[in-house]
C-alpha cells in the first residue's frame, strides 16, 4: 500500500488513510468481525483501475451471518502499490 493510502471503512463508515489508519481500522473490525472475501473476477476499467468482484460473507465471532452477497473491490494503483480502494456494492 501506499504510504497515504485511502481506504473505505466499510464497517463503522467514512473513510481512512495510511498505513498506519488501515492497520487500526483492521484491528478493531478483526476483533469484532470474521470477514471473509472470496474473488471471483478480476477485470481492469477504462481509468486503470483493477476491478475485483468478491462474494463478501461477514460474521459476528460467534459464527451468526450479519451480511454477505457479491460486491465490487476498485483498487487505484500508482507505482505498484493500491493508493485508494472502494467497495461497490
Amino acid at each position: 500500500m501506499h504510504p497515504n493510502v485511502t481506504w473505505p471503512n466499510g464497517w463503522e463508515g467514512g473513510w481512512v488513510t495510511g498505513r498506519g489508519g488501515v492497520r487500526e481500522y483492521w484491528r478493531r473490525q478483526w476483533a469484532v468481525l470474521d470477514p471473509r472475501v472470496e474473488p471471483l473476477e478480476i477485470n481492469w476499467d477504462d481509468d486503470g483501475r483493477a476491478v475485483v468482484t468478491v462474494h463478501q460473507t461477514v460474521r459476528d465471532l460467534t459464527g451468526n451471518v450479519l451480511s454477505h452477497g457479491t460486491v465490487e473491490h476498485v483498487y487505484e494503483l500508482q507505482g505498484g502499490l493500491i493508493t485508494r480502494m472502494e467497495i461497490r456494492t
